[in-house]
């Protein structure tokens, strides 16, 4: 069964851009390179001062999602150049479990 983990960042509008790139450059690459891990998104709404990121990505099981994120799954990782963009650190993501048409994925 697929697995989708969601994490939520809010940066300020004026470092929407920078921030965005530092997500592709550096964060998506790393999801990637975790085995396990079938596809990473950012998604990006901008909201007056504030730009609100969610990453979602897709994995084969809690234990591939443990090889990116440590054993407890639930907390939120983040890397050093975070604290140069975000306004607040959320201490923990979300999962759920991924279904199509067919059932599980």
């Amino acid at each position: 069964m697929m697995i989708a983990r969601i994490w939520h960042g809010r940066t300020e509008a004026a470092k929407a851009e920078d921030y965005l790139r530092f997500l592709k450059e550096r964060a998506l690459p790393d999801y990637r390179r975790t085995a396990g891990n079938r596809a990473a998104y950012v998604l990006r709404r901008i909201d007056g001062p504030t730009a609100h990121f969610l990453t979602l990505s897709f994995w084969d099981s809690q234990d591939a999602i443990r090889g990116f994120a440590g054993q407890d799954i639930e907390r939120a990782r983040y890397y050093p150049e975070d604290r140069g963009f975000l306004l607040d650190f959320e201490p923990t993501v979300a999962h759920y479990e991924v279904f199509n048409d067919e059932g599980a994925s």
